[in-house]
This record gives structure tokens, C-alpha cells and sequence, in this order.
């Protein structure tokens, strides 16, 4: 359920100093940041359906000074059909055993944490975390969020997704996986199960954060058709790219 107009038109807003941007060379950062003491569940989703984002316990939305790069992307889930290349996907983890955990800590899950940001986002500005960081930025006090582990026949992690449940869909807050189980295209696989999850629990959308038309390392998420972005308060269809 939405929050009321009433309770959006009265939170407060707060803007973060420019910081460099992870996205874009040369660029500066700025983040609106809800009121943390007034976000709740109900008024968490109703703010993700204006293009905000959650990370621990913060909602955030990019607000930087002449640049809209940043626009959120979904995923209408009753429309999507997957393409060649994500059938395959499909077909290369019909062996993945998925399980629906709380979000507290396993070493097991830090460990592949640790080893997938070494490996795939060195000096990222996450690659010194530990397990207080880790589940600080996963999971937050009043977020409903549940982490969906992928594991193979044989019994090992593969891949973890932390994903919140909203009122209209579930949000991809973040994924990581075994960097030598690459070939399988886990973030992928990790992606289309949160689609079919979606469906199965009667919701219409899949969040998929933020999407930088241009961007090599956030092409993935248009190829997910169709797909819809948020632009000038409305959402609506990006505009084309190459789909693989």
C-alpha cells in the first residue's frame, strides 16, 4: 500500500555533499536522502515508485546539479519475455536450488561477498568491508527483506541476492556471486528468478535501481524486455538500445 500524499508532501529531504560519481568520470554526486526517522515500510515503497532507492538503512534519490543521468528502471513482470540469450541463461541453471533466508549474517555469505567486490569491484569503495558494513548496507530495521541463496546440485553458493518486498513488486537491492561461476551468468539467472518470483507472488514489478543510458556496465538491465524508467515523474519506455 502507497503512503498518503499527505505523509510524502510533509517528509523531509536532505541533500548530501557532491561526492565523485561511481558511474561517471569526471562527474560529481549529490544524493536526496529521505528523513531515516521517518521512513517505514508502506512509506518506503510509495518512494521507490518516485525513483528512490534503498541502501541499509537510507532511501536515497541521485540529485545532482545539471545531470539526470541516473533514471530507475523496472521491470513489468506479467509483460516480460525473456530473449535467446536469457533462455539460455535459463537452461545453463536448471540445477540451481534457490532458498529464501533471513538477512543475517553467514560467513558463508560474507566470504563470497568479500571475494565477488576483490575480484569484480576492486576499490569500489566496498572492497575493505566487513561483516558489520555487509549487513549494514543489505538489510535495514524496517525494510521486508529476505536474501534468495543459488546453489548447485552439489550443495555449493553460487550466487546470494538481497531483495526487498514492496508493496507492488520486489527491488533488487543487491546481488553477488561466485566470480568462477561467471560462465553460468548468475547475475542474470539471479534477475529472471526474481521475475518469476514476482509473478508468483501476485506482484507486478521487478526494481532494478538505477540505469545510465551509455553506461557498458548497466546495459544488462535494458535488455530485460520490455522495461520501463522513470523520467519527469512518469514512467515510461527507455529509449532504445541494442538488445543482445
Amino acid at each position: 500500500m502507497a503512503a498518503p500524499r499527505s505523509e510524502l508532501g510533509s517528509l523531509r529531504l536532505f541533500l548530501t555533499d557532491a561526492h565523485p560519481c561511481s558511474y561517471l568520470a569526471g562527474h560529481t554526486a549529490r544524493n536526496l536522502v529521505a528523513d531515516p526517522l521517518a521512513v517505514c515500510d508502506t512509506l518506503y515503497s510509495a518512494l521507490v515508485l518516485h525513483g528512490f532507492r534503498r541502501s541499509g538503512e537510507h532511501v536515497y534519490r541521485p540529485h545532482c546539479q545539471g545531470c539526470h543521468a541516473c533514471q530507475s528502471l523496472r521491470i513489468p513482470v506479467r509483460q516480460f519475455q525473456p530473449n535467446r540469450s536469457q533462455r539460455r541463461t535459463q537452461a545453463r541453471n536448471l540445477d540451481l536450488q534457490v532458498s529464501l533466508v533471513e538477512p543475517v549474517l553467514r560467513e558463508e555469505h560474507f566470504q563470497l561477498f568479500a571475494r565477488y567486490l576483490a575480484l569484480r569491484h576492486p576499490d569500489g569503495g566496498m572492497d575493505d568491508a566487513t561483516p558489520d558494513s555487509y549487513l549494514g548496507f543489505i538489510r535495514s530495521s524496517w525494510s521486508r527483506t529476505f536474501l534468495a541463496e543459488f546453489r548447485d546440485a552439489d550443495g555449493r553458493l553460487l550466487a546470494v541476492a538481497a531483495v526487498d518486498v514492496l508493496g507492488d513488486g520486489l527491488s533488487a537491492v543487491y546481488t553477488y556471486y561466485d566470480p568462477a561461476a561467471e560462465a553460468r551468468a548468475p547475475g542474470t539467472a539471479a534477475i529472471l528468478w526474481q521475475i518469476e518470483e514476482a509473478r508468483r507472488r501476485g506482484l507486478a514489478y521487478v526494481y532494478l535501481g538505477y540505469w545510465i543510458a551509455g553506461c557498458r556496465k548497466m546495459n544488462y538491465k535494458t535488455r530485460f524486455r520490455p522495461c520501463e524508467v522513470f523520467i519527469n515523474g512518469d514512467w515510461r519506455s527507455p529509449p532504445e538500445t541494442p538488445v543482445r
